[in-house]
């Protein structure tokens, strides 16, 4: 049997799917730099049509526009990803589809970036919006320019915040 999915990803992936599935929750995805990967990496797990509730790639200023809740002003002094404009995404996502969770991420994947901490390939913000709150959590992947790792590093982190929210272990 093969995997299109990096093992490390897979791993996290099948962890979240079976929490979510045991406690018969939902999860939505808002996603830019990932590219959609952690949608397919919760696809990926059987039984996904009674856990996933969709998932929006939100790659562009207009496709947020279009899909997310953005306005004009939005794009106004836009500097690049926060954990603030992913906790909007996540928030926004996770009352327009009714899950129970939505995973968002935004980063700088590579091979270029600017000056800034966050447009510095490898950086990744994250958020996760539940009912109570919304948890959030900056990563630096170490991974250099290399847009393939990096967006499978984001994929990984996204689903570890699920699920240290799912237990319990992340601060709303």
């Amino acid at each position: 049997m093969t995997s299109f999915l990096p093992d490390d990803l897979k791993q996290i992936t099948q962890e979240v799917a079976t929490l979510l599935k045991e406690r018969k929750e939902t999860i939505s995805v808002a996603e830019t730099a990932a590219g959609g990967l952690i949608s397919a990496a919760l696809l990926s797990y059987p039984g996904a049509s009674g856990y996933y509730k969709g998932g929006l790639t939100l790659y562009t200023l207009e496709s947020r526009i279009a899909f997310a809740g953005w306005t004009e002003a939005n794009k106004v002094g836009y500097n690049g990803p926060t954990p603030e404009i992913v906790a909007g995404l996540a928030d926004h996502t996770r009352k327009t589809l009714g899950s129970t969770y939505t995973v968002s991420e935004s980063g700088t994947a590579g091979p270029t970036g600017g000056t800034t901490r966050n447009r510095t390939p490898g950086y990744l913000a994250l958020a996760v919006s539940s009912e109570p709150g919304t948890a959030t959590r900056e990563v630096e992947t170490g991974l250099g320019t290399d847009r393939e790792a990096n967006m499978v590093r984001f994929a990984i982190e996204g689903l570890k915040l699920v699920r240290d929210v799912i237990k319990g272990d992340a601060k709303l």
